[in-house]
């Protein structure tokens, strides 16, 4: 039920906005209108460690342990080197890296009710034991605002599936170049589980330079 104001703000030097000023909105709509500021905002508000922690739970910054060869742990740096900056790009995507396979996994555990698992492609003859990483209110909350992001209102319409309730979120970022980001190539990625009332598929779309 928490509220967010959503207008541009600067963090030391950087000012953070999104392309339109959204006033104050609630958790369903930080999502749905993928507000950065909002976004910046909340993850301000964090204990650092407890951010990095989770973020980690998830499997960011390790290797999925797939067994495909070829496979990137991404990027996740340590919660002390963290600058306010570094924690209010990061909530929208910037300052870390991961693969969509990871994404994937965070998404799938996400929609197992935070119980986090192991991927494979080989095919299973039952579940893999698994470790809840977060507690199954949070990850059921979380599945049901995202559902407002697949919405006619929300970034992801064009994931909806008719007969189907989907859970989801959009994802626009620069790409990075030597000395920061390019301000004309980017990468566009939407993630998401369905159906959201018992969540069998987790699915990671990403467009390189759309």
């Amino acid at each position: 039920n928490s509220t967010v104001e959503a207008v541009p703000f600067k963090v030391g030097s950087m000012l953070i906005r999104d392309k339109h000023d959204l006033g104050t909105i609630d958790m369903g709509a930080v999502l749905a209108r993928s507000s950065n500021v909002a976004m910046a905002k909340i993850a301000l508000s964090l204990d650092r460690n407890q951010m990095h922690d989770t973020l980690r739970a998830l499997g960011f910054g390790e290797v999925t342990a797939s067994g495909f060869p070829g496979e990137s742990a991404g990027l996740l740096t340590g919660a002390a080197n963290w600058r306010p900056i570094n924690i209010a790009t990061m909530s929208y995507g910037y300052g870390l890296s991961v693969t969509p396979l990871q994404l994937a996994q965070a998404y799938a555990t996400i929609g197992a009710g935070g119980i986090h698992r192991p991927v494979t492609f080989r095919r299973a003859e039952a579940p893999a034991a698994g470790e809840r990483v977060l507690p199954a209110k949070v990850a059921r909350d979380l599945v049901g605002l995202l559902e407002g992001a697949v919405t006619p209102a929300g970034t992801g319409s064009k994931a909806a599936v008719a007969g189907y309730r989907v859970a989801g979120k959009t994802g626009t970022a620069w790409k990075a170049v030597p000395g920061g980001y390019s301000t004309d190539r980017y990468l566009s990625v939407f993630a998401g589980v369905v159906p959201t009332t018992s969540p069998r598929l987790a699915v990671v779309v990403m467009v390189d330079e759309p």
